[in-house]
C-alpha cells in the first residue's frame, strides 16, 4: 500500500482518488474549493484542510490542476513540508514551457519529479482505466508502479527526459481536438442539408474510420447531453498549449487555429463549461 496525496479534486482528480482507494491505497486529498474534495471522505479519503497537510507523510504526490500557475503556486506552499523520499507526479496538462518550469522548480528544491500526464477523461479516471504517459528518471518507476496501475490500464514510459511525456500528450490532444471538431462539422452539415445526422453515425459505423469515441461524441451532439468529461474551456486551454508547441516545433498551426476559433465560438455562446461535444453549436447546428 502506498500513501498518496492528490492535489486537485476536479473531474479527473476525484476519479483518480476513487481508483486509488479501491485498490487499497491510503489517500489524502486537497482542493482549493473544499466542497469539491469533501465528498471523497465518504469513499475513504482523508480530506486535508491544506495542501501541506495533504502531502505530510505521502510517498507519492499527484498534482491534477488546471494549468501551470496553480501547479507551481500549490507546490510552493508544500515545498517546505515535502516528505523525504516522496515522488511528485505532475499530471496536469501544462504544455512544453510549463513542464520546463516544473523541472526547474523541482531541481531547485531537490524534489524527485515525473512528468506524468494522462489520457482519458471522467469515466476512465473513475474506473481506473487511464493511460499514463510518463517521462523522467527510470529509478523512480518502482515507486510509482502500484498507484499508476491502480489509476490506469497502462503506463507508457516515453523517455527519461522530463517533458517528453507532456509533448506526447499535446500531440494526442491535437488529434482529439481535430477528431471531435470533424465529427461536429459532419453532424452539422448533415443536419443543415436536411438529413437526420444519426445517418452519418450509422454510415461510418464499423468502417475503418469509425471509433468508439466518434460514436460517443457524435451521440452526445445528437442528444444534447453535454455533461462534461472534458469541458470546452479546458480544451481551449490545451489548444493554446498545442499552438505554442507547434510554433516552437516549426509545424503549421492552420488546423489548430481553426479548432481554437470554433471552440472559442462555442464558449462565447455559453458552452464553456459543457463537454467539448458542445462545439457542434459553433458549426451552425
Amino acid at each position: 500500500m502506498t500513501s498518496v496525496a492528490v492535489l486537485g479534486t476536479g473531474i479527473m482528480g476525484a476519479g483518480m482518488t476513487r481508483s486509488l482507494l479501491r485498490e487499497g491505497h491510503d489517500v489524502a486529498v486537497w482542493n482549493r474549493s473544499p466542497e469539491k474534495a469533501e465528498p471523497l471522505a465518504d469513499d475513504g479519503a482523508t480530506v486535508a484542510d491544506s495542501a501541506a497537510a495533504a502531502v505530510a507523510g505521502a510517498d507519492l504526490v499527484v498534482t491534477m490542476l488546471f494549468d501551470i500557475e496553480p501547479v507551481l503556486s500549490v507546490m510552493a506552499d508544500v515545498a517546505e513540508a515535502w516528505p523525504s523520499g516522496a515522488v511528485w507526479a505532475q499530471s496536469s496538462t501544462v504544455g512544453v514551457e510549463g513542464t520546463r518550469r516544473v523541472e526547474a522548480f523541482a531541481r531547485e528544491r531537490g524534489i524527485d519529479v515525473l512528468d506524468a500526464p494522462v489520457l482519458g477523461t471522467k469515466a476512465p479516471a473513475e474506473n481506473g482505466k487511464l493511460v499514463f504517459l510518463v517521462s523522467g528518471p527510470a529509478a523512480l518507476r518502482e515507486k510509482v508502479a502500484g498507484p499508476f496501475d491502480a489509476m490506469g490500464t497502462r503506463t507508457q514510459w516515453v523517455s527519461e527526459t522530463l517533458g517528453d511525456a507532456s509533448k506526447l500528450k499535446l500531440a494526442v490532444n491535437a488529434w482529439i481536438g481535430a477528431m471531435v471538431n470533424g465529427v461536429a462539422q459532419s453532424v452539422a452539415l448533415a443536419r443543415g442539408l436536411g438529413l437526420d445526422p444519426q445517418q452519418f453515425l450509422d454510415a461510418v459505423e464499423g468502417q475503418a474510420v469509425d471509433s468508439p469515441y466518434l460514436q460517443l461524441k457524435g451521440g452526445a451532439m445528437l442528444s444534447g447531453d453535454f455533461t462534461p468529461s472534458f469541458d470546452v474551456d479546458g480544451v481551449i486551454k490545451d489548444t493554446e498549449l498545442i499552438r505554442d508547441a507547434m510554433t516552437e516545433a516549426g509545424t503549421a498551426t492552420t488546423l489548430a487555429d481553426a479548432i481554437a476559433d470554433r471552440l472559442s465560438a462555442a464558449s462565447a455562446a455559453g458552452h464553456g463549461e459543457d463537454d467539448m461535444a458542445a462545439v457542434v453549436h459553433a458549426y451552425g447546428s
